[in-house]
C-alpha cells in the first residue's frame, strides 16, 4: 500500500464524538516512550503528522488520521509512565476501555513494545485484556534498529517464550525501526490485506 493522503480529522476523549462513518480503524497504542509518533510518522511518509516528544504521555487524546480517504489511523495514549497526575491517568484509560470495547469500526490494535526490553507485565496484561475482550492485535517490535539481527531474533523469540505461557499461539507480529523504515511495507501490507476483506 502506498499511502497518498494523510489527513488529521479530529482529538477528543469521548468514544461517543468519534468519527460516525464506518470506515475501518487501526488503533496504536503502547507504553509511553515507545516510539509510537516516530512509528506513525513513518508509516505514514509525514514528519510531524503525530507530535513526537522525549516527555513520555505526550498523547492523552485519541486521535484519528484519515489514511487515503479509506481508513482511519488512530493514535492512542499511551500507558504506564506517563508523568501525568493519577486523576488524568484513570481518566484517559477509562476511555481507552471504552474505545477497545465500544467502536465497532476498529478492525485492530497494533500493541508496540520496544524490542530492546523483556517482556513487561503491563504489556502482557494489556494484550491478556484484548484476548479476552475478543479484539484482534498485532505486535509491532520498535526500535530494532537498536539491535543486531541475532539479537533481533533472539528478542522475538524470548518474547515468544513469554507469551505463550499463557496464549496458545504467537499473535501477529511486525519487527520495525522508524529511523530506518524498517517493517513499513510489511504493517502497511497487512493494512491494506485486512481493509480488502472489510466487513463491519
Amino acid at each position: 500500500m502506498e499511502i497518498k493522503s494523510a489527513e488529521f480529522i479530529m482529538s477528543n476523549s469521548d468514544v461517543m464524538k468519534c468519527p460516525k462513518n464506518l470506515l475501518p480503524e487501526y488503533a496504536f497504542i503502547g507504553r509511553s516512550n515507545v516510539g509510537k509518533s516516530s512509528l506513525i510518522n513513518m508509516l505514514t511518509n509525514r514528519k510531524s503528522l503525530a507530535k513526537t516528544s522525549g516527555r513520555p504521555g505526550k498523547t492523552q487524546l485519541i486521535n484519528h488520521f484519515l489514511i487515503n480517504k479509506n481508513w482511519y489511523l488512530v493514535d492512542l495514549p499511551g500507558y504506564g509512565y506517563a508523568r501525568v497526575s493519577k486523576s488524568a491517568k484513570k481518566t484517559f484509560q477509562k476511555f481507552i476501555t471504552q474505545y477497545f470495547s465500544l467502536r465497532e469500526q476498529l478492525v485492530s490494535a497494533f500493541v508496540l513494545v520496544d524490542i530492546r526490553h523483556d517482556a513487561q507485565p503491563i504489556d502482557l496484561e494489556f494484550m491478556q485484556w484484548l484476548g479476552e475482550n475478543g479484539i484482534p492485535f498485532s505486535i509491532i517490535f520498535t526500535k530494532a534498529d537498536k539491535l543486531k539481527p541475532n539479537a533481533i531474533t533472539r528478542h522475538v523469540e524470548n518474547y515468544k517464550t513469554k507469551l505463550l505461557e499463557t496464549w496458545e499461539d504467537m499473535p501477529n507480529y511486525f519487527v520495525t525501526s522508524s529511523s530506518k523504515s524498517i517493517g513499513k511495507d510489511d504493517v502497511l501490507d497487512y493494512i491494506d490485506s485486512v481493509n480488502n476483506n472489510f466487513k463491519i
